[in-house]
């Protein structure tokens, strides 16, 4: 039996067994945006022109994004010709401006984006941030809606990485970004305010468990927190005097930094944060958890959580994965 044909922009190409209809274009030199490959960041949305689509390649759009036949290219292994085209870029982008940018260590920006209409999002969730060219990459919120009139986000400059580079060494007030989103599901959810919480992560992972933080004390959160913010040494971690500042005023809240190479003369312990987070919390039993960093690091966060005592449903970590050259 012959495999489906992939019609994009007029021309067919026949897909590949196994292969989704992301991989199929790439393979075939099409240039279209994509991310985490991983069917969360949504920027490899397409829409179908004709043909019908498998039910998983849709899973998380908004209803308005699914009754315009979009769909997650990375995720869609149709059993059928499909005809695809680029998504009206008006419908998904939110057109935004540059407010501020400033290092936050030496490699790490806060990147702080002004959008006229601003989308619906809650802290914690993440975004595709568009380039003028059309470069796709995705970083999570750290800003507050509530509070908050831009958005803000936390990017780790990477060596040869082409966005990363691009925000620390050429972005300016001022200029246009285009965000996509809110996508993602780590964010707090209010209703038991007593619930004991863990945010634990590595390097920008914590700009997501800053905003989760923010929010659920700003929604009167009293039970417990605990932060575990994990760097290779001192000088990646940031925001440490601010959620200092935070942990006297709020004395529900914990926070806890460590380091994997340090000598413990500033008073940072040296430590892997799998393993220290818990020694910061105990049993998990009846905690809600927020996961966030390495994509390594956070797979073996939630093992070690669940054993720990944590109910699956209650561990909340996106499976996204970033680009080799971010």
């Amino acid at each position: 039996m012959p495999m489906p044909t992939v019609t994009f922009e007029g021309k067919g190409y026949v897909r590949q067994e196994n292969e989704t209809v992301l991989d199929c274009l790439l393979r075939n030199g099409i240039d279209v945006s994509y991310s985490c490959k991983s069917g969360v960041c949504q920027s490899c949305l397409l829409q179908a022109v004709s043909g019908e689509l498998p039910k998983n390649a849709q899973i998380g759009l908004r209803d308005t994004h699914l009754a315009r036949q979009y769909f997650l290219s990375c995720s869609c292994l149709p059993n059928n010709d499909l005809e695809v085209c680029r998504p009206d870029a008006a419908g998904l982008r939110a057109p935004g401006v540059v407010r501020r940018i400033d290092l936050l260590n030496a490699s790490v920006a806060r990147l702080r984006v002004h959008c006229p209409e601003p989308p619906a999002y809650r802290a914690g969730q993440f975004f595709s941030l568009i380039r003028p060219d059309g470069l796709v990459r995705s970083y999570s919120a750290a800003s507050l809606p509530s509070d908050d009139d831009f958005i803000e986000f936390h990017v780790a400059l990477v060596p040869g990485g082409r966005m990363s580079e691009w925000v620390h060494r050429d972005l300016k007030r001022g200029d246009a970004l285009d965000l996509q989103g809110p996508a993602g599901n780590c964010f707090y959810v209010p209703g038991n305010p007593g619930q004991p919480i863990l945010l634990a992560g590595t390097g920008t992972g914590l700009a997501p468990l800053y905003g989760i933080l923010r929010d659920a004390l700003a929604k009167g959160h009293s039970g417990p927190i605990h932060l575990c913010h994990g760097s290779v040494n001192s000088g990646g971690l940031y925001l440490d005097a601010e959620l200092r500042r935070m942990m006297e005023a709020n004395p529900q809240f914990h926070y806890s930094p460590c380091v994997l190479n340090g000598n413990g003369d500033d008073g940072i312990p040296q430590a892997n944060i799998d393993a220290y987070a818990l020694s910061c919390t105990g049993p998990l039993k009846g905690w809600k958890v927020y996961l966030c960093g390495h994509p390594d690091i956070v797979r073996t966060l939630q093992r070690k959580a669940f054993l720990a005592g944590a109910n699956l449903q209650s561990i909340y970590a996106d499976a996204f994965v970033s680009s080799a050259d971010s």
